[in-house]
């Protein structure tokens, strides 16, 4: 499941080298052409989609992208998943990074094609969303997955010894910040995490330094295995060493931290299910979870066509 659930990349092809036009294309016109689960595409989405495909030199139906696209979107937002504007932004300026070219000229590549820095940051977000919502549906059992038994015995068959994976201890601190008041006291909020977090030397003295404080939910997360890994906490947490805590980031229930109480490697059947399933199986695994899972939603969807 590698290409849809562990890559940072997102299929792209855009290189440095591209030569767009100089011609800046006209802005589209939004009528709406679409409604999916009384979500709107209009034809400047389309445009766009249609404007994208040209420049990665590829085929497609741009108006069945964006219904799909609609789709993803919508499905991620059911089962709670949010990818914040930060990790959008981010994720852009990593391309640009990646494609070894100045966020400037990525934005006049992407203006200059007619597709828009917009419109590829939501299908950026559309991608990360989407990743996430086929990690949960292969981790559920729905992807092929495989019993922790099954796994061992596929991985000694080829000639492979049972694997180890590390096992974490973790502790996740969040400095609550409610939707009403995000505007005006996230930064303080951000500042008492930051103190707090430079204090922390260990699980054990977590509780005591949060009684003084407000609103601040310390919970224990149990052990985790590294494949297992939250994608937007995993780097992170891989590179913070025991009783210490990463560094804090802004999420959609304030300001937030996790603490590494222990680690160690672990050779067990669950460790072995958990790697087989991050690493053993295939692009073409991935591919076929995604159209089925689309064609699931598009049979429950209500699209119609204005």
């Amino acid at each position: 499941m590698r290409k849809y659930l562990f890559s940072a990349g997102f299929a792209l092809l855009v290189a440095a080298s591209i030569s767009v036009t100089a011609v800046v294309r006209p802005a589209f016109a939004a009528e709406i052409k679409y409604v999916v689960n009384n979500i709107a595409i209009t034809t400047g989405d389309i445009a766009h989609r249609a404007a994208f495909f040209k420049l990665q030199h590829k085929k497609g139906d741009a108006a069945q992208e964006m219904i799909d696209q609609t789709l993803r979107l919508a499905e991620a937002k059911r089962l709670g998943i949010r990818i914040s504007d930060q990790q959008v932004e981010a994720a852009y300026q990593r391309f640009a990074s990646g494609n070894k070219m100045p966020l400037a000229k990525l934005d006049a590549i992407m203006t200059q094609s007619g597709v828009t820095k917009e419109h590829f940051k939501e299908f950026i977000r559309a991608q990360m969303a989407w990743n996430q919502a086929l990690s949960a549906r292969y981790r559920s059992g729905e992807g092929g997955s495989v019993t922790e038994q099954d796994a061992v015995r596929r991985m000694l068959d080829k000639g492979g010894a049972k694997p180890t994976a590390t096992e974490y201890m973790l502790q996740q601190v969040i400095f609550v910040v409610p939707a009403s008041e995000r505007a005006g006291t996230l930064a303080k909020r951000k500042r008492e995490a930051d103190a707090m977090r430079a204090r922390f030397s260990g699980c054990s003295t977590t509780r005591e330094f949060a009684k003084g404080l407000i609103d601040v939910t310390v919970r224990d997360l149990g052990r985790v295995l590294a494949p297992q890994l939250p994608s937007d906490w995993a780097e992170q947490i891989k590179a913070t060493k025991v009783g210490a805590a990463t560094p804090t980031r802004e999420t959609e229930r304030g300001v937030e931290f996790i603490g590494i109480c222990s680690s160690r490697e672990v050779s067990d059947d669950k460790a072995a299910q958990m790697v087989f399933q991050a690493e053993g199986s295939n692009d073409k695994d991935a591919d076929e979870l995604s159209k089925k899972y689309v064609a699931e939603l598009r049979q429950k969807a209500k699209i119609v066509e204005r």
